[in-house]
């Protein structure tokens, strides 16, 4: 077999025709290619051939092109959001943020009870900053009704009655953007799409950036996605949060918040929310990176490096506010770190150095000394020596030679580091 030869004037006459027909017969477009493909090459094998080598050759050349740096500052024009701020999506917004935000306050400090320390932080944010300034929210992420009943619960029912001030928030298109009547609702309701896997210069974070670049609220949960064990534990912060602060035109505000009970308002699996809960919410003071600002271009530090400084410190800072709402809603009295002790604990104990005179702190919990300190925290002194009791006589060893291949019995172990630090004794090392 081989390619046949056609005359050229009479081939393309039959081809114009035929496409004119199929135009006018069935209003679409013919694609030049493939009829090309199929009029030259009669034979599959050679033309699927052609085809393989020529996308080979196409991704070698954007293979060996040099790329441009996996991160970079993107910079997003105030108006990329056209379709949002269209004249109908602010008439819905207009009618859905109020009624839904009022309705969501209702159920939460109605048929509900919500405690809330902290609260003048996040209304001063709101009603005080300096105009233009933004505003970005982060928050752990427990069921899937956290936004909007724990942002609805924090905010008076004046203030949600401001449509065009009020928060943006983001949401994966696979969850709330499946149809055209999804679609639609979640937009009235000031929700941004993001594609899960698409990285963090996608298309809904550029809009998220240009909400911010207008003065905007944005609210953002920088885990992902919702915990998986009900709010027991916390995600690390992702790098997405990190661009959306560091790529704005102007550093926002950013205020932390950490909340517990709404697993029990809106259980995994469940399909409505359950009533006679408690929620407690714990807001931190704003979280400081104006020392990040022109890092890049005087200390030689990648986009990336800052990116993850930025998530580090928010996850940090998460974790921090989680510890305290976790005792405080099992009735422990809450008390307020000072500003000056948090960025001591964070410039000397809990940061690593990342070789470029840039500090980065620690992802997870932070260090804060010994067992005793840490169990003196939630237990006082009679649950210490029940614990320790506990640990010794529960404790069983075969023989003393084994119990001295382990060290001292954990039990009693503990107890005497209690016992040191309590006293003002250097803490001594009791394994043998």
């Amino acid at each position: 077999m081989g390619i046949q030869l056609f005359d050229k004037a009479d081939l393309w006459k039959s081809l114009l025709l035929l496409k004119v027909q199929l135009r006018d017969r069935f209003r679409i477009a013919v694609d030049d290619h493939r009829g090309r493909a199929a009029v030259l090459y009669t034979d599959g094998y050679f033309s699927s051939s052609i085809h393989r080598l020529a996308a080979r050759f196409r991704n070698f050349r954007r293979e060996s092109l040099p790329s441009a740096p996996a991160f970079y500052r993107r910079r997003v024009p105030k108006d990329l959001t056209a379709e949002e701020e269209s004249a109908i999506f602010r008439m819905l917004q207009a009618v859905a943020v109020p009624l839904i935000g009022n309705a969501c306050h209702v159920f939460m400090n109605g048929l509900n009870r919500v405690q809330v320390y902290g609260l003048e932080k996040l209304h001063d944010a709101l009603l005080n900053r300096p105009k233009n300034k933004p505003l970005v929210t982060v928050s752990n992420h427990v069921a899937s009704l956290d936004d909007p009943f724990v942002i609805a619960s924090l905010l008076p029912p004046k203030l949600l009655l401001d449509a065009r001030n009020l928060r943006w928030t983001l949401c994966a298109t696979d969850r709330c953007f499946k149809n055209p009547v999804t679609s639609a609702f979640f937009r009235s309701v000031k929700v941004l799409p993001v594609s899960r896997g698409e990285g963090i210069y996608q298309q809904g974070m550029d809009i998220a950036i240009s909400k911010l670049n207008n003065g905007g609220w944005v609210h953002i949960f920088p885990e992902g996605s919702r915990s998986r064990d009900g709010g027991k534990t916390m995600g690390s912060a992702k790098r997405g949060i990190g661009r959306l602060i560091l790529d704005a035109d102007t550093l926002p505000m950013v205020v932390p918040f950490v909340h517990t009970g709404m697993q029990d308002i809106m259980p995994i699996g469940a399909s409505v929310p359950r009533i006679g809960k408690t929620v407690t919410v714990i807001i931190g003071d704003p979280i400081p990176f104006n020392d990040l600002v022109d890092t890049e271009g005087a200390k030689h530090v990648s986009r990336k490096q800052l990116y993850d400084t930025v998530s580090s410190r928010i996850g940090q800072r998460l974790h921090q506010l989680k510890q305290q709402v976790d005792k405080v809603s099992l009735g422990a009295h809450y008390s307020e770190e000072s500003p000056a002790l948090l960025g001591k604990q964070i410039s000397q104990t809990d940061v690593v150095s990342n070789g470029l005179d840039c500090q980065v702190p620690k992802r997870g919990l932070p260090s804060e000394g010994s067992i005793s300190l840490k169990v003196k925290r939630f237990l006082d002194s009679t649950e210490i020596m029940g614990f320790a009791a506990k640990g010794l006589f529960q404790s069983n060893y075969k023989s003393m030679d084994e119990s001295a291949n382990f060290g001292e019995i954990r039990g009693l172990k503990a107890w005497r580091e209690y016992y040191d630090v309590n006293n003002g004794l250097q803490k001594l090392d009791y394994t043998y």
